[in-house]
């Protein structure tokens, strides 16, 4: 530490840096305990209740997009340009049809836009986008 003396006149240019500090450490407290309440998530005590079993009982219609970007239903290959047709037969049949989309992680995104588009063209409304975990 150096100590200096003040004989002259002249102007002291050196800046106290301890209340900077002091106000940024302040800051850094508040950001610190702030951050973890602007989570947009509500906390909810959800009930617990009996299991019950689903009303539905008839299996969804798979479509599936493979690696190579072909497009299936039900285990069936099919043009992709028929999809939209084909999902509109199935929804003829049965208006509350199912429908579960699996895509390979390989392909395409474009090809998996497709499917849902034609899914959401027929008028199927529940779709459900399989993964892993």
């Amino acid at each position: 530490m150096s100590f200096s003396t003040q004989d002259s006149d002249e102007v002291l240019s050196e800046m106290n840096v301890t209340p900077l500090v002091d106000v940024m450490l302040v800051l850094l407290v508040v950001f610190i305990v702030t951050a973890p309440l602007m989570t947009n998530a509500i906390k909810v005590n959800l009930p617990k209740t009996d299991a019950v079993a689903p009303a539905q009982k008839k299996d969804p219609v798979v479509v599936s997009v493979d690696q190579n970007g072909k497009f299936f239903l039900a285990k069936s290959e099919v043009a992709p340009e028929l999809l939209e047709k084909s999902l509109e037969d199935v929804k003829a049949k049965d208006p509350d049809v199912r429908v579960q989309l699996q895509a390979d992680t390989a392909v395409n995104y474009g090809q998996v836009a497709k499917a849902m588009a034609s899914i959401e063209r027929s008028g199927i409304t529940k779709i459900s986008v399989m993964t892993t975990r």
